[in-house]
């Protein structure tokens, strides 16, 4: 009997992110975020609107919320913000930690991250390619203040 090669944290952590994005109802992109420290997760997040308020697809139907001033979506938080958010609400500790992220951090959430001293980001997508920007501004905020940041792929 042969014995299965185990999963690494990371992979797992990533995978579950990619899960959690499903659950988002935004028309436009899904988007997952498990925040960790060391080999236990601390919290969880997707990007929508506010716990509470509304969902974006049974509202807005297949055009989505209304946007800002910046093409994004006005009414949402991001992945990453949601699942720090959460784990700050319930009095969890965020510095030191670990961000699994399928989009890379837009310029806002990597200030957010930076601030909650997270130590370590890892992302599956550019967020830079889906806003069609040149470049990856949060991801190079991140690096320039000393933010571990990685790219995986599953």
């Amino acid at each position: 009997m042969t014995k299965e090669k185990k999963p690494d944290f990371d992979t797992i952590f990533m995978e579950l992110a990619a899960n959690l994005a499903k659950r988002s109802h935004c028309v436009r992109a899904q988007v997952g975020a498990v925040l960790t420290n060391e080999t236990r997760i601390i919290s969880i997040g997707y990007n929508g609107p506010p716990s509470e308020t509304h969902n974006c697809d049974e509202e807005f139907g297949s055009s989505g919320c209304p946007k800002d001033s910046k093409g994004s979506c006005s009414l949402a938080l991001h992945a990453e913000q949601n699942a720090i958010l959460y784990a700050v609400k319930n009095g969890s500790r965020v510095e030191g930690g670990t961000i699994y992220v399928t989009l890379s951090p837009c310029i806002s959430c990597a200030r957010v991250i930076y601030t909650m001293k997270i130590k370590k980001v890892f992302y599956l997508n550019s967020y830079a390619e889906y806003k069609g920007i040149p470049v990856d501004e949060g991801v190079e905020f991140l690096r320039k203040f000393g933010i571990e940041v990685e790219k995986m792929n599953l």
